[in-house]
């Protein structure tokens, strides 16, 4: 009778803790995932009492004749190709210059962990003002074109400020992931490899990459997810522009349901573009995953 008197306090205990954040998930984000599942197949508007059921039309427009989803998909998927890489790669030097035992180690882990503090609105509007003011300011003292170019005015600069804005801010918290990875190297192989005459390159890539794989399937992971579903950062800084060359897909979904209440269409892009993340991001860490096993 004790036995089960304590399984059942366990029980409760455990529920009321979990309860309320397992409630608050069902009610936050697993009935409107469903609901927005059924409005996916109707033309609502997102006002209007009357819901007609259409079927998939929703989905064949969109996979025939929406070049502006097609669009917005492919501005995504190249910016996330791109700061998947960088936002990685300064990360990971960072962690390498902050862990290598300089006086102002602590310093530098705040000034580069900082940016992610910020949220991304005000992140977009402050170097929205840089590219906009502060960079022709600049520009009239410094004739450089780094400085003279339009920034936010042009397709292909403005995809590059996007990149820069997003890398600036996220390499800070992707090197915090890096940094636990490499206090968790075992000295002791570092040391057998310099004895075995190993330079620090080869220690590097030969003994430290390969033992940190696990961290670079984190650091993988929440950086695609988060490139693909940035939201605030790029409606702060261009707004999707210029002439829609930078919108996401989050932005053209948002504008799709809520500004030209197409609310049906919106819901079906969401299912669509939630589906191609999830496929994504499984193939990410499975891979990632495999070159942990390997290494």
């Amino acid at each position: 009778m004790n036995k089960r008197k304590r399984r059942i306090k366990s029980g409760l205990d455990y529920w009321m803790f979990v309860g309320p954040a397992f409630l608050f998930f069902i009610l936050i984000v697993i009935i409107p995932f469903f609901i927005g599942i059924y409005y996916s197949f109707t033309n609502w508007n997102g006002v209007d009492s009357t819901v007609l059921w259409v079927g998939f039309d929703n989905f064949i427009k969109l996979f025939t004749s929406d070049t502006a989803f097609l669009n917005s998909f492919w501005f995504t998927l190249r910016f996330t190709v791109t700061v998947l890489i960088l936002t990685n790669v300064v990360g990971f030097i960072f962690a390498l210059l902050v862990t290598n035992h300089l006086k102002t180690q602590n310093m530098l882990r705040t000034a580069f962990f900082i940016p992610n503090v910020i949220g991304g609105l005000i992140l977009g509007f402050i170097w929205q003002f840089i590219f906009v003011r502060g960079f022709a300011s600049i520009g009239e003292i410094i004739p450089l074109p780094f400085f003279q170019a339009p920034w936010l005015g042009d397709p292909r600069t403005a995809f590059w400020a996007m990149v820069i804005v997003f890398v600036w801010q996220l390499s800070g918290y992707m090197m915090i992931i890096y940094i636990a990875a490499l206090q968790g190297v075992d000295e002791s192989l570092l040391e057998a490899a310099r004895i075995d005459g190993a330079n620090a390159w080869q220690q590097l890539f030969k003994v430290v990459i390969p033992l940190i794989v696990p961290a670079f399937t984190i650091c993988l992971f929440l950086t695609t997810s988060m490139a693909f579903k940035v939201f605030d950062l790029n409606f702060a800084l261009t707004g999707g522009g210029p002439f829609n060359s930078t919108e996401s897909l989050t932005i053209h979904i948002f504008e799709q349901a809520f500004s030209f209440n197409n609310y049906g269409l919106g819901s079906a892009k969401a299912l669509v573009f939630f589906i191609i993340v999830a496929l994504i991001t499984l193939l990410q860490v499975n891979f990632t995953k495999r070159r942990e096993v390997n290494m």
